[in-house]
């Protein structure tokens, strides 16, 4: 059953572990789909996307369509008589494209649908302190993340997880789930579930929205806990952020990246600073503090609190914001 057909559409290197999945299990990959070259940077050099380059390096046919709509584009699609489009981390794929493959068009979903549809489902799982997560792979419909369910895999999300490392645990997971899914549409021995149908423990639907500036802030009003799965959440990219203002009224921009937290009974005024200009810095919260680890300030590269205290001239006058 290895000479089934499969186009895989992707970009991000979570796609390129579940394409180095399939080849490695001899599976036919007859073209990759992916996001046109961008200019990137400072020197605005054309990115290629990180599965373009895994399936040149593997000597595969790349496709890269500025609308997967265009009529061209969806010609060469049938033409290629896919069984299988297998959709990991791309666009939302329109119904003339869905409607081609013999065997049908799935998508692989870092979360338990229907829990956390969206964007950055690993980023919100962990801001949102929850400690297990999982992937789903599901059949596309003309609506994001809603299709019938094929399979679903249980992940722990553990205390010391940043995203980082959730997404480092889920890239490998779900290649797995990605080559098992595959295995399972061959066979035909499965049975496919609504998410409508699917119970959540508080009836209530977590989204995972695009990241933005605006979800990046840290409001030092907001308990210890809630701010330091928020920093965990998006460690390392983009980074949870604030700003130190000097007695003087300068400000400087900063990047929390790793930090622990302690809950006590003596509050503090919420962004006030507590160091000792050497090994620690802590900023206060509504029920405690946050102890900084790891820090970047804007345009600097990331350092250890004791590295960065080195250079920079920091006490307990200074607040954050």
């Amino acid at each position: 059953m290895k000479d089934v057909r499969i186009i895989f559409m992707g970009t991000p290197e979570i796609a390129v572990e579940s394409l180095k999945r399939l080849i490695s299990e001899n599976y036919q990959i007859i073209a990759v789909v992916t996001t046109p070259d961008k200019p990137a940077g400072r020197g605005l050099k054309i990115k290629e996307s990180d599965v373009k380059k895994y399936a040149l390096a593997n000597n595969l046919p790349v496709l890269q369509p500025e609308n997967l709509d265009e009529e061209g584009f969806v010609n060469s699609i049938r033409d290629l008589s896919p069984d299988i489009i297998i959709v990991v981390a791309f666009r939302k794929i329109p119904d003339s494209i869905i409607d081609i493959p013999r065997l049908g068009a799935f998508n692989l979903h870092a979360s338990l649908l229907p829990q956390y549809r969206g964007a950055a489902p690993i980023n919100w799982a962990i801001i949102n302190g929850e400690t297990e997560t999982g992937l789903t792979t599901f059949f596309l419909n003309n609506k994001i993340d809603t299709g019938k369910i094929i399979l679903q895999k249980r992940v722990p999300i553990l205390p010391q997880y940043n995203a980082s490392a959730l997404y480092d645990v889920m890239k490998k997971t779900g290649s797995e789930l990605t080559l098992e899914t595959v295995n399972t549409i061959i066979h035909g021995d499965y049975q496919t579930f609504e998410q409508n149908k699917i119970k959540t423990e508080d009836d209530f639907l977590r989204k995972a929205p695009k990241i933005f500036k605006e979800h990046c802030k840290i409001n030092w009003h907001n308990d210890t806990r809630s701010i330091h799965n928020l920093i965990r959440g998006l460690s390392y990219i983009p980074g949870a952020y604030s700003e130190l203002i000097s007695p003087e009224g300068k400000d400087f921009l900063f990047k929390i990246l790793q930090a622990e937290y302690s809950v006590n009974t003596e509050v503090q005024r919420p962004g006030s600073i507590e160091t000792d200009n050497s090994k620690y810095i802590r900023i206060h919260a509504s029920d405690g503090f946050i102890n900084i680890k790891e820090l970047q300030l804007s345009g600097k590269k990331i350092m250890k609190t004791d590295e960065f205290l080195r250079g920079f001239n920091l006490d307990n006058h200074w607040i954050a914001v």
